[in-house]
């Protein structure tokens, strides 16, 4: 219980971080360019013209309805987080409203607040995504989808995010529509390249003729587990141990070079996956 403690307090400083990140982006670059690009905050931008609400306070209802849905398909610990986001999300675009009120663009220059409206909700939609929690809104329903279909969740999202683009079109000139649909394509290519990279892991095939040593450094100097099988040279007709493990990016350098030291003659085998699942490492969600 004590070795869960931290792991669940880092959860949720990386989940108010990407909060941060999601609010800033949404308040300071899209509600002014009245950018649409999706999400229940491009809803919000569309509707504050046909309701005498603040988009920050649609955010919230639609988030809301949305939120007991996600909670019942998805699980409680989903919900939980997802709830943690959506309340301090909606709280800190109200003080925002207070705080720093905003009736026009930061800059004037369209293009650049678009570069930051792309950015800073793709990178916080990522990291919530790892945390096995979301933004809220559509991404409960990209993560329902992707439940219950192959569809990965940068492709989920883009079908649901599709819809409000569409609108804007409809509501907004001709050039604040067309930055939306840039905005969703990159958008969603960011998301997924953000998602792919955080979870990055390297698998390992280790020939070596110190597999007791490597095995024992695995378990206590990284804190993993490896699954160990006999082979035989075809040249030298010798028994071997070949380790098979999986760790992440950092820990892959560590083990290198523990392996250079104590066996620079070791054939290794390193291979690239963001989609490694088990204890440890990913779950289902």
């Amino acid at each position: 219980m004590k070795n869960l403690i931290p792991k669940r307090v880092m959860e949720y400083i990386i989940i108010t971080f990407a909060v941060v990140l999601m609010d800033v982006g949404i308040y300071v670059f899209k509600f002014p360019n009245n950018f649409s690009f999706g999400g229940v905050s491009g809803m919000a931008v569309v509707f504050s013209h046909f309701i005498p609400m603040t988009s920050a306070q649609i955010n919230l209802v639609i988030n809301l309805i949305l939120l007991m849905i996600g909670f019942i398909v998805l699980g409680r610990d989903f919900g939980v987080k997802t709830a943690y986001v959506t309340v301090v999300s909606s709280l800190l675009l109200n003080v925002f409203e207070k705080v720093f009120p905003m009736d026009r663009a930061l800059t004037g220059n369209i293009m650049l607040e678009l570069c930051f409206a792309i950015i800073l909700p793709a990178l916080a939609a990522a990291l919530l995504f790892f945390e096995n929690a979301s933004g809220g809104g559509t991404d409960i329903v990209a993560m329902i989808i992707k439940k219950y279909s192959t569809m990965n969740i940068s492709g989920a999202l883009f079908a649901v995010d599709c819809v409000i683009v569409v609108v804007s079109f409809m509501v907004f000139d001709l050039t604040t529509g067309l930055c939306s649909v840039l905005g969703l394509i990159a958008k969603t290519l960011l998301i997924d390249k953000s998602i792919e990279r955080m979870k990055l892991n390297k698998y390992f095939t280790i020939i070596s003729s110190k597999p007791d040593e490597i095995c024992e450094f695995i378990m206590n100097g990284l804190d993993r587990s490896a699954t160990v099988y006999h082979g035989e040279g075809v040249y030298s007709h010798k028994d071997k141990k070949i380790i098979l493990t999986v760790v992440d990016v950092r820990q892959a350098v560590l083990l290198q070079r523990f392996i250079d030291e104590v066996d620079p003659q070791a054939f290794l085998m390193v291979t690239k996956s963001s989609e490694v699942i088990g204890k440890g490492f990913m779950s289902y969600i």
